[in-house]
């Protein structure tokens, strides 16, 4: 199914009626304002009325206070935070912000207090210690999340690379993105999708939809709460999206302990130790006062990880300007502007893929990344680098020509789907060999990555309606390339549950849809035959190989044991559903919050499903996401803009707001909306105002 066509064109010019917000039927505010500072107050306000209670929550978190506010279970961030200086570092990355932009968190920050003063009922007593928010706060908080939970986060830095700790970004923790040129288009206009995958669960990590109309500064997108510039956006002349790439932007140095500190060239060399402290909120109310001492190597500060001391250096903490940054991309109205911001590197992470109204197409897989004169693989510098050799120690970072990046290629368009950047474009124009070897692995290209792709692929030119179709595609390209060999392996097994199976499998499509009936039985047996994340690749019979990216791993390699997978997988699913072909959306729910739940589709990108759902565990028989297809924006740069969207578990997490669910119906019909720019569309919309 397919939406109708919108048209809309965006404002560009601040309406008479300043410093207000208009709120939209589906709770998406439209701020308007007559200065920077003004819009960037109203975002505040906005984000505070539709997530006040996240929002409190991660600023208490990003302050390096919230065991203070909320007891021992927040201490370990609170000291990881601290340990890295981040509380001082975010006081410092403010005082270096121009004017203009202090001006602008002072103003987010006023007002998500304003709104917080208006509303005193609106969020717990235990929330309210956390205020009132400071443009310091907002700048913690953007430091924490690009740094400490992207880059660096705690889980990962604080674990062996063996065992690898999480993230916090979900099993599908990244993005779809695509960029479309006027060379595969059959309007002549750039297309862009932006469709980030991040978990369902309230947290930092949540998208929260807003248009925002300033003089200088007018853009329609998404962003995560707690930041004031949107990181998802597009105006009337451009447009990009971010998805997450494996840049190695901190590295883990293992010391080698000795008497009097740790070794270094040959010398031994004493730690800097530094006293820190934090307040711990006891069961009964009262604060306790834990001290402790950190320690610094040169490389950074250290970690006692199962035993051994391990030195964190994250690249680019004196590069404060990453608000600045997408301020400035969203403000640029041609590629030279845009790029002009991506150069001075200050965005720790992320591929960029972006689109404009003169016909561009970009992808770069951007990052702060430390200039290793050593040499060394990815692979290397991602695990425990030794920590007693001092020419392992980076003091610079990689120039902008150094990373990966495609303007315009032949295909007519870029992608990415957490791949690495070596097949962002077919025909592939990046070599691995033409870049530092640290800047990206060259492993497997994701069956998801390897999807998009092909979706794009060819001559054919595209409207805005094969754009949408292809994006909703449920169609998994692990079914496509592996069920035949399946069926092949099993042709000659006389066991009644194989051929039950087979028979299913025979009759099916190969999508993942809410009244598929076989759909279940594949991705079981998909996991058992590739594992359970995936991407195991001991079973087939040819591994993935960059000669061949989009056709490979394929084939299977033991017939017979790939027949026993399959009558275990059947036994599985009979097992937990009382049947083998139960309809995939009867037990696959889509739900947001307390509601009643809509039939699923989609699933795990390991299957090759570019319509992309981390379904959870199962509970009595049905399982809900935890994770995936979020806000998902498609334009196209014609005269008028086309440009609709959904954001999936909807724009508020408030208790009580009947804007948490009211998309779910869309998601699940694979309908899209109209997004509502000019004014008088939002006010023939309108649920509220505010005057702020």
């Amino acid at each position: 199914m397919r939406c109708a066509l919108f048209t809309v064109l965006l404002v560009t010019s601040a309406p008479a009626l300043a410093d207000e917000v208009l709120w939209d039927r589906f709770g998406v505010p439209h701020i308007y304002a007559d200065s920077e500072a003004g819009a960037f107050k109203g975002f505040g306000w906005a984000q505070a009325a539709s997530h006040g209670n996240i929002l409190l929550r991660m600023y208490g978190e990003s302050r390096a206070r919230a065991a203070e506010y909320w007891g021992a279970d927040y201490a370990p961030l609170d000291r990881y935070l601290i340990a890295h200086d981040a509380p001082e570092r975010a006081r410092a990355w403010y005082k270096a912000q121009s004017p203009q932009m202090r001006a602008n968190l002072d103003g987010f920050a006023a007002g998500i207090n304003g709104w917080m003063a208006a509303h005193p009922d609106h969020v717990p007593a235990e929330l309210k210690r956390v205020l009132p928010i400071t443009g310091v706060d907002v700048m913690a908080h953007a430091h924490r999340l690009m740094q400490y939970l992207y880059v660096a986060p705690m889980g990962r830095m604080l674990s062996r690379p063996e065992r690898p700790g999480p993230t916090g970004l979900g099993d599908d923790g990244g993005s779809n993105g695509w960029a479309v040129g006027p060379s595969r288009s059959a309007s002549g206009a750039a297309m862009l999708l932006a469709n980030p995958h991040l978990p369902w669960v309230p947290s930092p990590l949540t998208y929260y939809e807003a248009q925002i109309s300033a003089p200088g500064y007018a853009v329609y997108g998404a962003t995560q709460v707690g930041l004031p510039v949107l990181r998802f956006a597009f105006n009337t002349d451009l447009g990009f999206t971010n998805t997450v790439n494996n840049m190695l932007g901190a590295t883990r140095y293992a010391l080698e302990p000795v008497a009097g500190g740790y070794r270094l060239g040959g010398k031994v060399m004493a730690y800097r130790r530094v006293p820190k402290s934090l307040l711990i909120r006891q069961s009964d109310g009262t604060l306790k006062r834990e001290s402790f001492i950190v320690r610094h190597s040169v490389h950074g500060p250290v970690f006692d990880v199962e035993g051994r001391p391990v030195a964190i250096r994250v690249a680019g903490l004196d590069r404060p300007g990453v608000l600045q940054a997408y301020l400035d991309m969203g403000k640029a109205h041609d590629f030279a502007g845009f790029e002009s911001a991506l150069k001075r590197l200050q965005i720790p992470s992320f591929n960029i893929v972006y689109a404009d109204r003169a016909g561009h197409v970009f992808h770069i897989s951007n990052g702060i990344l430390p200039a290793h004169k050593t040499g060394g693989s990815h692979a290397f510098w991602s695990g425990l680098v030794p920590g007693d050799r001092s020419d392992l120690i980076s003091t610079t970072i990689e120039p902008y020509e150094h990373l990966p990046k495609a303007l315009d290629p032949p295909g007519g368009f870029v992608q990415n789907a957490n791949d690495v950047p070596w097949v962002d474009t077919i025909p592939r124009v990046l070599k691995p060999e033409s870049f530092p070897p640290h800047v990206a692995a060259t492993e497997m290209m994701s069956l998801r990555a390897q999807m998009s792709a092909r979706l794009l692929m060819g001559t054919d030119k595209l409207d805005f309606a094969d754009f949408q179709r292809r994006k909703l595609t449920t169609t998994s390209l692990m079914a496509d390339r592996m069920k035949p060999a399946l069926l092949a392996a099993s042709a000659c097994s006389n066991d009644d549950e194989v051929r039950a199976a087979r028979e299913l499998l025979t009759g099916w499509d190969n999508r993942f849809e809410a009244d598929s009936r076989a759909a279940l039985l594949f991705e079981v047996w998909a996991k058992r035959f590739a594992g359970p994340g995936l991407d195991d690749q001991t079973n087939y019979a040819r591994a993935w190989t960059l000669d061949d990216p989009l056709n490979t791993p394929a084939g299977i390699r033991d017939a017979a044991a790939a027949t026993a997978m399959l009558k275990a997988a059947a036994a599985e699913v009979k097992a937990r559903h009382g049947r083998l072909d139960m309809p995939y959306g009867e037990v696959s729910r889509f739900a947001a919050g307390e509601t009643t739940s809509t039939p699923g589709h989609g699933g795990n990108g390991g299957l090759g499903l570019f319509r992309t759902i981390s379904w959870g565990a199962w509970k009595d028989g049905q399982r809900v996401p935890t994770a995936g297809e979020t806000w998902v924006n498609l334009i196209e740069f014609s005269t008028p803009m086309k440009a609709i969207a959904t954001l999936s578990y909807g724009n508020s997490s408030q208790p009580g707001t009947t804007h948490r669910s009211d998309q779910l119906g869309l998601l699940s019909e694979k309908r899209f909306r109209q997004l509502w720019l000019m004014r008088a569309e939002v006010e023939g919309n309108l649920e509220k105002r505010d005057a702020y």
